[in-house]
């Protein structure tokens, strides 16, 4: 039931309307923790995969707390965008903005093994990729057809089958571990496993909050678990300083075709999850449907946030879909109460020593709570599926499809003889499992029978 002593029902449902500031500080902060470990994990991922995050042993392990510390600040930046707004820029309404784990499939194989050197290259597809997002804004619900749930459901589990992997390469240890003893040790996975065991708990067997922040929960009871069998080591938290100063072209800017292009289609997909997350937000806070005008600011949100935190050295943004449901739980449509949120993570972004108290996690830790995390993402792509009338037609799609793109990426050297540009772009899967499902959705006639 909604608490109707924040205000009187229309008001709730009003996006200018501001609660009481000791009532909607709590409510913007409530916003926050439920998207603040998905937030950071994507900059963790990039790291790990370049060769200078956890359990590395390399000397620019600082490169990545600074990147978590930007992922915070301009998730808080892009926030605001969409709550206060600037002319066109901006939905106006109660959006929370965060580093998007639908571009982790694309980043991974650009960054892999190469060390901090390749984020140069990453940045700038960042960069260009947010301004190709900005543009959509004129033309989205224009493009929106190309894209029905048999599309939108196979890239969505495209995304959570890339990303699967990962979450057990953690939960064993990490890719440092690999060749050692420690790597799937009883001790990794005993860990691990509380952190899933917690999490599925509070999900299924609470309400409110305890159920919202189920993963939050989960991770911080896994780290008081490996806290007492001693793998936690706050020797970064010491070292680290009070306040940061954003640095704009960090590792320089280098363009990368692989980089540009996979960005830019990802812009696509981000966009289409925009229009459902502002959709959602108006639906289930306000019993309205969204404006255009709405529509196309947050896109424009979407695309200016993620080009300016490129610019510093973060990683794209998107609306977050969890925050969606956590305003249908709340009744408060009010924008005002986000921007408090906004405000809380852009703080945080300006204090290392939050990013070095992240960076104490043991990477078993976040094993368990990714491998939470992608798996609802799966769920989510075939919980979209399951809108598709399966004829002939769409099983033919759906078949091509995925076969094509998850072989690719199980076995990337099938592709060994092509320019290292275009083995990035399919190696990833996802790339070419969107485009074949888009392209025979527009050319195969309806009934194949």
């Amino acid at each position: 039931m909604h608490n109707t002593s924040l205000g009187t029902p229309e008001q709730l449902r009003d996006p200018d309307y501001t609660p009481p500031f000791h009532q909607a500080l709590p409510l913007g902060i409530q916003h926050v923790l439920a998207m603040f470990i998905s937030n950071v994990t994507p900059a963790i991922i990039v790291a790990g995969a370049a060769g200078f995050g956890f359990g590395s042993n390399s000397p620019d392990f600082p490169s990545m707390l600074y990147m978590i510390q930007m992922c915070m600040l301009f998730a808080g930046i892009a926030t605001l965008f969409q709550t206060i707004g600037m002319g066109p820029v901006g939905a106006r309404l109660p959006i929370v903005q965060g580093t998007s784990f639908a571009f982790l499939p694309i980043m991974i194989p650009l960054v892999a093994g190469q060390g901090v050197g390749a984020m140069a290259g990453l940045m700038a597809g960042v960069m260009v990729g947010g301004l190709f997002h900005f543009c959509l804004g004129f033309v989205v619900g224009r493009i929106r057809y190309a894209l029905p749930p048999l599309v939108t459901g196979l890239i969505v589990l495209m995304i959570a089958l890339a990303l699967i992997k990962v979450g057990i390469q953690y939960a064993a240890g990490g890719i440092p571990a690999k060749g050692t003893d420690a790597y799937g040790s009883l001790a990794n996975w005993s860990v691990a496993l509380v952190v899933i065991i917690v999490t599925l708990g509070l999900k299924f067997f609470t309400r409110g909050m305890l159920s919202i922040a189920a993963v939050l929960l989960g991770l911080i009871t896994g780290y008081l678990v490996a806290l007492l069998m001693g793998m936690v080591n706050f020797a970064n938290v010491d070292q680290a300083a009070w306040f940061l100063t954003p640095e704009p072209f960090r590792w320089g800017f280098e363009f990368s075709g692989a980089a540009v292009i996979g960005m830019c289609f990802m812009a696509i997909v981000s966009a289409i999850e925009t229009v459902g997350d502002v959709s959602g937000i108006t639906k289930g806070g306000a019993g309205r449907e969204a404006t255009d005008r709405e529509i196309s600011g947050a896109t424009f949100a979407d695309g200016l946030g993620t080009a300016i935190a490129g610019m510093f050295g973060a990683l794209p943004n998107t609306s977050f879909s969890q925050n969606v449901g956590l305003i249908s739980i709340t009744g408060v449509m009010s924008r005002h109460v986000v921007t408090y949120g906004a405000v809380f993570l852009i703080l945080c972004g300006l204090i290392p020593k939050v990013g070095a108290i992240i960076s104490t996690i043991p990477i078993t830790v976040l094993g368990g709570g990714v491998i939470v995390m992608f798996g609802m993402v799966a769920a989510a792509g075939v919980n979209m599926l399951s809108d598709v009338t399966w004829n002939r037609r769409n099983m033919v799609i759906f078949a091509v499809a995925l076969s094509i793109g998850l072989g690719l990426q199980l076995e990337p050297e099938a592709l060994q003889h092509l320019p290292g540009t275009v083995q990035i772009l399919l190696t990833s899967g996802l790339l070419p499992s969107a485009a074949i499902a888009i392209t025979l959705n527009l050319l195969l006639p309806q009934e194949l029978d």
